[in-house]
């Protein structure tokens, strides 16, 4: 083959890619009438079996034309996330047409590079409106910038599934008048980031914010004598390795970040855990209105009575009304020793009556009782069809 020959084939191949562009966009256009069929129907977003139907068909059809099962269920499964989440986006504006800014002001931990950063691009990709994104130093220059109306939303790690919950951020929400908007969850990969090629042995010096050494200390145990450095954020981590310049030092980021500071990625996956994902929190001055149609998640903090059974009393409410509990955090109250806050994450809209009935007895039953938000649930569980049953059934 001459390389005129691989010229064509290469131009062939670009202008299929954009014709496959064309026709993804068109499937988004289609997904979005969709949307505004299942508002004025009062429909749900989600049809689990008629995506079934689907990728049990495409999968069937792909056979034909000679492409493997996996990869047709791979490719639409992220076909099928995105509409359920641009088709939910639209239902939360439509919801909340005061809430649309043309300036979205966003605060988040560190600055251009950090996780937070990457999960804010993230979320507010699917928002109308420009991004102004406003790095901070610490999760309570984060919460001051909202409640000091310079920011209007701010995103927050509440929880990962290495290292898990994020206690600072939970103490800063049992005293803010901020409501949680939404959430997110977005993979963590750290990476082993230096100036310039060179073998892990010969770092002596490290930096990464607090939550990543924790994350990976199995790897630092096999770095051996490094000399551990903390920072506010990862990307204060990249930007002192950016300046230094040596050999000898390294931070811990993800690549993406790193190349934002010029630095390059000599080892992955360093987390104790290798499905490593952060939870992010959305929050804001004002609460929103999730449509019924939407998965949505509520949570609350309270305290309760001091009684034998008291937490128990209230779990049995959750249970009476058939709400599942997602999460259950406790943190100590400030200046009263030994008492508890208690943070939970339900499944369920705070507008249904099963939820309503749960909260009113709730209020009852506390010495304390918070509603921090309600709120869209954005990770899409992929619909799940066996490969080989959809090429056999008949």
């Amino acid at each position: 083959m001459t390389n005129q020959d691989l010229e064509a084939l290469r131009k062939a191949i670009t202008e299929t890619d954009y014709a496959l562009l064309k026709i993804i966009a068109e499937r988004q256009k289609l997904t979005m009438e969709v949307a505004r069929t299942k508002v004025k129907h009062h429909i749900p977003v989600r049809d689990h079996a008629r995506e079934e139907q689907l990728l049990v068909r495409l999968i069937k059809q792909g056979a034909e034309v000679g492409l493997d099962a996996h990869f047709v269920t791979k490719l639409f499964h992220v076909i099928i996330e995105d509409s359920v989440l641009n088709q939910q986006s639209m239902l939360a504006q439509w919801a909340n047409p005061d809430a649309q800014l043309p300036l979205n002001r966003v605060a988040f931990l560190g600055e251009k590079g950090s996780y937070s950063y990457l999960a804010t691009q993230k979320y507010f990709s699917r928002r109308s409106g420009e991004l102004m994104e406003i790095g901070c130093s610490s999760f309570a220059e984060i919460i001051q910038k909202v409640e000091s109306n310079e920011a209007d939303y701010a995103v927050l790690p509440i929880e990962n599934t290495s290292s898990g919950s994020i206690n600072e951020v939970y103490d800063q929400l049992q005293h803010t008048r901020l409501s949680i908007i939404g959430e997110l969850t977005h993979p963590i990969n750290h990476a082993l980031l230096v100036h310039q090629d060179v073998e892990p042995g010969k770092i002596k010096t490290l930096y990464a914010h607090p939550q990543v050494f924790a994350q990976c200390s199995h790897f630092l145990a096999e770095l051996g004598n490094v000399e551990v450095k903390p920072c506010d954020s990862t990307s204060a981590a990249m930007l002192k390795v950016n300046e230094l310049k040596r050999d000898d030092v390294a931070a811990i980021g993800s690549s993406a970040g790193g190349k934002l500071y010029h630095l390059r990625a000599i080892k992955s996956n360093l987390a104790n855990q290798k499905e490593n994902h952060s939870r992010f929190i959305v929050v804001a001055s004002n609460s929103i209105k999730v449509p019924l149609q939407v998965p949505a998640k509520t949570t609350v903090v309270m305290s309760t009575v001091q009684t034998p059974g008291a937490l128990v009393d209230c779990l049995m409410v959750l249970k009476e009304n058939n709400i599942n509990m997602t999460k259950l955090e406790s943190r100590p109250i400030n200046g009263n020793p030994w008492e508890e806050m208690f943070y939970v994450d339900m499944q369920g809209n705070i507008e249904d009556g099963p939820m309503q009935t749960a909260i009113d007895k709730l209020r009852g039953m506390t010495r304390y009782f918070k509603v921090l938000g309600c709120y869209p649930v954005e990770e899409v569980s992929p619909t799940r069809v066996a490969a080989v049953n959809a090429l056999t059934d008949k």
